[in-house]
């Protein structure tokens, strides 16, 4: 795909898709739950489609009807022994989400995924699903997994890493477990399986101590299922948001677009950098906090970042990078070591392809330095990708300012956000 500089900015209201985090648990969370569920606005990318193929392959009722997905749930203990591997492609969600459900079910399955996924760290959920007695086999603490089904015990786990992904595995394996779980985490993290559960009725609780909380789980309650309207995703309108304040003459408005706290660093860290960016219309659905927002052509100071703020927005830091790269004043973003163990190593890829499109930067301690004071020419448009959606359609971004880029292996946008190219291109964008 190539991404070519633009001139008359970007501009309209562009539609955004479901929120990618959302989505997954969307299909989960019902299909154990005791009842139908219609499922509207969710993301049907190929990270999402490989969640719900898993849950058919294990005997879900799933169908489509008028645009909405429709879920038939018989229960916490009615999933089935898959007839055949569950493959999951490059989404770690998905193989953290559900190795953490299949831990606790009374058959035996095996979990495998791309090169990209097969090369990421799994120990991370499995070792505490292990404490609570789970049996799972790893290679060399990575896919394939093979989970034998298992009762698990209920216990109190620590999770020291931040993730999402891994406490959320975690709750899914206790809720199919007798008595009181204890999940600790020591810094906040998303909290959609938790908003999503309290309303399916799950006994659920979070107490939070500063900067760490912990979840109580009451296991083997039955889940009644709620109607979902996923809302859209912000992960995906950062590189909108980005394209829009690094491009003359942009102006733009993204509706519906999840704003949970948890996930707000990049809102954060753009208004520090000065960016025209307004929240309104703010409302709560089923929990998740949602907005439109508004974004005007800014001009960009750099800024400091610490780590604190990389836990609320490490998906985000490639598209941000960009937006440094364009700004008036250097930034430094610390505390990236997550950036190492995503799809790909995104900390040592954003450091590589700044630099080939003339923008300085380099990696300190596991910190990200950019000095747009630095800037110079286009040394080689080829961006190098390692599959990674968000690296590609980051530097589509930067190309859509500075010129010409040849982004490598651009499918896997479709893992994320398979209409990217349509709707960067109908807000003025120029992708080929």
């Amino acid at each position: 795909m190539f991404s070519e500089q633009t001139t008359v900015g970007i501009n309209g209201t562009i539609a955004i898709p479901g929120d990618k985090s959302i989505s997954h648990r969307s299909i989960i969370i019902p299909s154990i739950s005791n009842g139908i569920c219609e499922v509207s606005n969710i993301l049907k990318s190929e990270d999402v489609l490989h969640t719900m193929n898993a849950l058919k392959e294990m005997g879900v009722e799933i169908k489509e009807e008028n645009k909405k997905i429709i879920i038939i749930g018989k229960g916490l203990e009615s999933l089935k022994k898959p007839n055949k591997e569950l493959y999951l492609g490059n989404s770690g969600t998905s193989a953290r989400l559900l190795t953490g459900l299949l831990a606790s079910q009374n058959f035996d399955s095996t979990l495998t995924g791309d090169k990209s996924l097969s090369s990421r760290p799994m120990k991370r959920i499995t070792n505490p699903l292990t404490e609570m007695g789970a049996v799972i086999k790893t290679q060399d603490g990575k896919l394939p997994l093979n989970i034998k089904g298992s009762f698990l015990k209920n216990c109190k786990l620590e999770i020291s890493i931040p993730s999402a992904q891994i406490k959320s595995g975690l709750i899914l394996a206790a809720l199919n477990t007798k008595g009181t779980s204890h999940i600790k985490e020591n810094n906040i993290t998303r909290n959609h399986t938790e908003l999503m559960l309290k309303t399916f009725g799950a006994d659920i609780e979070t107490k939070k101590f500063g900067s760490s909380s912990e979840i109580i789980v009451n296991g083997k309650n039955n889940l009644i299922p709620k109607d979902i309207d996923v809302p859209s995703d912000l992960s995906s309108s950062a590189f909108f948001i980005v394209a829009a304040l690094i491009n003359k003459n942009s102006n733009i408005t993204l509706q519906n677009i999840n704003i949970n706290p948890t996930r707000s660093g990049l809102l954060i860290a753009l208004e520090k950098m000065g960016a025209n960016i307004k929240i309104y219309n703010q409302k709560t659905k089923a929990g998740e906090i949602v907005a439109d927002i508004n974004v005007k052509s800014s001009k960009l100071n750099g800024c400091e970042l610490d780590k604190e703020i990389a836990k609320l927005m490490i998906d985000e830091f490639p598209i941000l990078s960009v937006a440094a790269s364009q700004a008036s004043s250097p930034s430094f973003f610390r505390g990236l070591d997550e950036l190492r163990v995503k799809e790909s190593d995104r900390l040592e890829l954003i450091n590589h392809n700044l630099n080939k499109c003339g923008c300085y930067s380099e990696i300190q301690n596991n910190g990200l330095f950019i000095n747009p004071d630095k800037n110079t020419e286009i040394l080689d448009n080829e961006i190098r990708t390692d599959f990674d959606h968000r690296i590609a359609m980051s530097f589509a971004v930067l190309g859509s300012k500075i010129g010409k880029l040849n982004i490598n292996e651009a499918d896997s946008i479709n893992t994320s956000f398979p209409t990217f190219k349509n709707e960067f291109n109908k807000a003025g964008g120029n992708l080929s």
